[in-house]
């Protein structure tokens, strides 16, 4: 049972979950389903018929685009959270990425952490402190057994769930927050293959709950700017941009302290495409308004040989590491190129087994003009002439967004976007509001996952895109360039 505090209650005649798997029996399935032998047939699933990767059919317009599975409830775009006066927070996952992000919940005005769950106990003992030591009542902590996220999930107190997890267990834990009526934001990647993030889809909608990509690079000051100036026409008419995480994380996938254990660098054991591909992917597709008046219908991916971490091994790894039986199947960079129903082109890159400094490269570029990040930088008619880059910093007073206008020097890590992610969430639903992204977005920017890794195994061969909003996506509609409310 959980060693929790008092008050231990499950949700009043909400939906309860059937008994929660272990997490030795989640990473078992998961990694097996994963391996490096899987077929492109089991990267989708055998339940949604639309689920699994399709080559291209034989087409000039594309890959041959399957059916949706049919609905199983009324969609979730547009739908607004329920006004509350407090959201209440239960996080699972205090690692190092839980253990940060607790800090900003704790920050934001009308936002409580009720519950904690880690299997470290001395991790969650460290959450619960801070806590208290804000000023808010003791949080009840779970750490006994494989379950007890499910646990916390059944409580009445708790509005929304933070999942920070390692990638393989994000899947269940958003579905049993979901189906224990909490709505649930999910660090990067949502899911691993295309037939959970149907699942997640579904269940979205027919439970009536938020299933969220917490995506903070969403609302970085460059990535807020750019969006808005592309609303406002600065570059034309659209038609190309580029997103990627090239990050040098060799040091940190061989730490033993940094990740709970090897699960991150055993991925690059299992799949060849882009692992991580939403912090690229989830601007950009604000940028051109996928899923809000266009979307994604084919991607073709490639891939370099995996030689970067079995080098980095060899150089800096004893003899007897346990990596020494690993064998790096995930390619050291891949390269994916996703076309647009309305013909533009998006270009996605990973990269975090060789030596290169920091870029998620974020780039757009229309008619009148283009932007360039890492430095950034930009030249759009008439403001440029002559081939020179202009000075980007120029457009702040005109395009900053209001969240950056209000919170200049926002607190957290990651130059403050990981507080203004926080706030945003919890003002959105303090107020009753729409979300600015969804669980279609969540599955779109994380589907070049398993799709990048189908991809490459067919030799480049272009991948039908799922349509997770089945047909929404025609509707134009608000996402992270809302309007800042009246009420704040």
């Amino acid at each position: 049972m959980s060693d929790s505090v008092p008050g231990d209650d499950a949700v009043p005649g909400g939906p309860r979950v059937p008994a929660a798997p272990s997490r030795r029996g989640v990473l078992r399935t998961t990694a097996g389903a994963a391996g490096a032998g899987l077929g492109l047939a089991a990267l989708g699933g055998a339940p949604a018929a639309a689920a699994a990767p399709r080559p291209a059919g034989g087409t000039a317009a594309g890959p041959a685009e399957p059916a949706p599975p049919p609905r199983q409830g009324a969609t979730m775009a547009g739908v607004p959270f329920e006004r509350r006066s407090t959201v209440r927070v239960g996080i699972v996952g205090l690692g190092n990425r839980g253990d940060s992000m607790i800090d900003l919940f704790l920050a934001v005005p009308g936002t409580r952490v009720t519950a904690v769950c880690d299997p470290v106990r001395e991790k969650a003992a460290r959450a619960a402190a801070k806590v208290v030591a804000a000023g808010q009542p003791a949080p009840a902590v779970y750490t006994h057994g494989d379950g007890a996220y499910a646990r916390l999930c059944e409580r009445g107190d708790v509005d929304l769930v933070y999942v920070a997890t390692p990638w393989e267990l994000h899947f269940e834990m958003a579905r049993t927050a979901l189906l224990n009526g909490k709505h649930v934001g999910v660090e990067c990647p949502v899911a691993m293959t295309l037939d959970e993030l149907w699942a997640l889809v579904d269940l979205s909608e027919r439970t009536r709950r938020h299933c969220m990509q917490l995506e903070n690079c969403c609302y970085g000051r460059n990535e807020t700017r750019v969006l808005r100036m592309a609303h406002a026409g600065k570059f034309g008419e659209l038609l190309h941009a580029a997103g990627a995480y090239h990050h040098d994380l060799r040091e940190l996938l061989f730490s033993p302290t940094y990740y709970e254990g090897p699960w991150r660098r055993l991925w690059h054991t299992r799949l060849r495409g882009d692992l991580y591909p939403n912090h690229g992917f989830g601007p950009v597709a604000n940028y051109l308004d996928v899923n809000r008046g266009d979307r994604v219908v084919g991607i073709s991916s490639f891939g370099t040989p995996a030689l970067g971490l079995a080098e980095y091994r060899a150089a800096h790894m004893p003899p007897d590491h346990p990596s020494r039986k690993e064998s790096y199947v995930g390619s050291d960079r891949t390269v994916s190129m996703l076309r647009t129903a309305k013909g533009r082109v998006i270009r996605l890159e990973h990269d975090v087994s060789t030596p290169h400094p920091y870029s998620r490269v974020n780039s757009l570029g229309g008619t009148r003009g283009v932007f360039e990040d890492y430095p950034a930088r930009v030249y759009v008619e008439p403001d440029h002439k002559d081939h020179q880059w202009g000075d980007f910093s120029v457009y702040a007073e005109e395009f900053d967004h209001w969240l950056w206008r209000e919170h200049a020097d926002p607190p957290g890590g990651h130059g403050g976007m990981d507080y203004l992610m926080v706030y945003r969430l919890t003002q959105v639903m303090r107020l009753g509001l729409v979300p600015d992204f969804d669980v279609y977005d969540a599955a779109t920017w994380t589907a070049p996952v398993p799709l990048s890794h189908a991809s490459i195994r067919a030799q480049g061969a272009p991948m039908a895109f799922p349509d997770f909003t089945r047909g929404e996506w025609r509707r134009p509609r608000p996402g992270v360039d809302s309007e800042r409310p009246a009420e704040a």
